[in-house]
C-alpha cells in the first residue's frame, strides 16, 4: 500500500511562478521609473540603483548567513527595492536608502519567514520607518528639472491643498504627466495607469482594490470639498495614492484573497487615507493607511470569507 502524502496548499500548479509575477510587476513599474528619471534626473536614478542593490544584497547575505536557500532570483527583492525608491524623493540621502532597504528585506520580510510570511508590505513599512526617522529629507518631495522653483515654491500639491492659498497648484495636465513636486515614481499619473493596465491585462492583479481604493478616495474628497470636482481630482492625482493603490495595496501576501475582502480592504485604505489627509497634521496618508490595513487584513479575510453551503459553525 502506497503512503498517503499530505502537503500544504496550493495543490493546483500552473506555469505562473513568483519570478514571472515579479517580472511583470517590474515591467509595469518601468514607465513610472523612466518618467521619474526623466523628471528628477541623475539623483533619482542613483536612489533607484542604491535601493534595489541594497535589497538584493540584504536578502543574499541573510540567506547566506542563515544557510537558507537563495531566493534572490525570484526578483521579489528587486520589486521591493524599486517600490521603495519610487516612493522616496530624489533628495533623499544614500544612508536613508540603505537603512530603508535593509529594514524592508531583513526585518519585515526575512525575519518573518521570507516571502509569503511578511505581515505587511516591506516597501510600505520601510517608507513609514524612514518618514519617522528622517522626516526632513524623506517627507515632501523634490522639484522636477522642468519646474521654475521660484514660481512654484517648495510645497507639494497636497500641502498646497491644505493651505488657504491654492494659486500655486500645478495644472491638472502637469499632475497627469508628472511635472510637479513629489516622490520619484508617484508624480506621473499616466505612467502609473499604463502600469496598472499591463497588470490587469496580464491578470497579475484584479481591478477590485485599485478601483475601490481610488474611487472611494475621490467620492469622499468630492463630498469634503463641497462637490468641487477639480479639488477632488487633485486628491486622487496628488501624493502617492495611485502608486499605492496599484502596486502596494494589491500585494498578494498582505491583502485579502476573496473579492469582498479586497473591496473592504480597499475601502478601509481609502477611509484612513482621507482621515490622515483631512483630519491630521499629515498632508499624505497613503503609506500609513495601507500599513494599517495590512495589519487588519487577516481579520478582514476572516470576516468576509465565504461559508460552505450547509455550514453551521466552526
Amino acid at each position: 500500500m502506497k503512503n498517503l502524502i499530505v502537503s500544504a496548499s496550493p495543490h493546483l500548479h500552473t506555469k505562473t511562478t513568483t519570478q514571472s509575477i515579479m517580472r511583470d510587476v517590474l515591467i509595469a513599474l518601468a514607465p513610472a521609473t523612466v518618467a521619474g528619471v526623466v523628471f528628477f534626473g541623475f539623483r533619482a536614478l542613483m536612489t533607484i540603483v542604491i535601493c534595489v542593490g541594497s535589497c538584493i544584497v540584504s536578502e543574499f547575505l541573510f540567506n547566506l548567513i542563515t544557510k537558507k536557500k537563495q531566493t534572490v532570483d525570484d526578483l521579489s527583492a528587486c520589486v521591493t527595492g524599486l517600490l521603495l525608491a519610487l516612493t522616496l524623493p530624489s533628495k533623499v540621502g544614500v544612508w536613508e536608502c540603505i537603512v530603508g532597504s535593509v529594514f524592508a528585506i531583513i526585518v519585515v520580510k526575512c525575519l518573518f519567514g521570507g516571502l509569503g510570511c511578511n505581515f505587511a508590505n516591506p516597501a510600505i513599512t520601510a517608507r513609514v520607518l524612514l518618514l519617522a526617522s528622517f522626516s526632513s529629507t524623506v517627507a515632501g518631495g523634490s522639484h522636477t528639472a522642468f519646474q521654475d522653483v521660484d514660481a512654484v515654491g517648495s510645497a507639494t500639491p497636497l500641502v498646497i491643498l491644505g493651505s488657504e492659498d491654492t494659486s500655486k497648484l500645478p495644472s491638472l495636465i502637469d499632475m497627469l504627466i508628472g511635472n510637479r513636486m513629489g516622490a520619484i515614481g508617484e508624480t506621473c499619473a499616466i505612467a502609473l495607469v499604463i502600469g496598472l493596465v499591463y497588470l490587469l491585462v496580464r491578470k497579475v492583479i484584479s481591478w477590485h482594490i485599485p478601483a475601490v481604493y481610488v474611487g472611494s478616495v475621490f467620492v469622499m474628497a468630492l463630498i469634503l470639498e463641497g462637490f468641487n470636482f477639480e479639488m477632488a481630482l487633485y486628491q486622487v492625482l496628488g501624493g502617492g495614492l495611485l502608486i499605492g493603490a496599484f502596486f502596494m495595496a494589491t500585494d498578494y501576501v498582505t491583502s485579502p484573497i476573496n473579492k469582498l475582502g479586497k473591496a473592504v480592504f480597499a475601502f478601509g485604505c481609502a477611509v484612513f487615507t482621507i482621515i490622515f489627509r483631512y483630519f491630521s497634521s499629515l498632508p499624505e496618508g497613503v503609506s500609513y493607511a495601507i500599513l494599517i490595513m495590512n495589519i487588519l487584513s487577516p481579520y478582514v479575510e476572516k470576516l468576509t470569507e465565504s461559508k460552505p453551503l450547509g455550514k453551521v459553525g466552526d
